[in-house]
């Protein structure tokens, strides 16, 4: 297994990055200005973008893994990997998801906590209705931790 920091064409890595986030816009927002990984394991299983959003916080914008290989592990590795990358430059890193269980146990099996939510974020920030597990996205929840 093997995880590389992805500097130059990143938009090659677009349809893992859609799986987490479907709006490229919304994708386009932060994909230039964060840091991108890729997991790779036989081929390439799970990505994630970071950006710097103050001097001591790091957002987690995305992480996706092939459907194929949800269960294995793959994103758990990629966030542990991260927060070691990542841990002598920020104090806390902060994620926003939607407001889905199996997606809020990931993060929370991974050391997240919630923090707060934002109304209507996915009503107001996105061009189509979002859903998760035949359950519409409305709120964008919030969870940090300390690295």
């Amino acid at each position: 297994m093997e995880i590389k920091s992805i500097y130059e064409n990143k938009k090659q890595f677009l349809d893992l990055l859609l799986l987490a986030d479907e709006q490229e816009s919304m994708i386009d927002k932060y994909l230039e200005r964060g840091d991108l990984f890729a997991l790779y394991d036989n081929g390439l299983k799970s990505v994630c973008v970071v950006t710097q959003e103050s001097e001591d916080v790091c957002e987690l914008k995305n992480i996706a893994t092939y459907e194929k290989w949800h269960g294995n592990g793959y994103g758990s590795k990629l966030l542990h990997h991260i927060f070691l990358h990542y841990k002598e430059k920020y104090t806390t890193m902060v994620v926003g998801t939607g407001d889905s269980p199996w997606i809020l146990r990931f993060y929370e099996k991974n050391g997240f906590r919630i923090s707060h939510r934002v109304k209507n974020f996915f009503i107001d920030n996105y061009d189509h209705p979002m859903f998760d597990g035949g359950i519409q996205l409305v709120d964008m929840i919030y969870l940090s931790k300390a690295l």
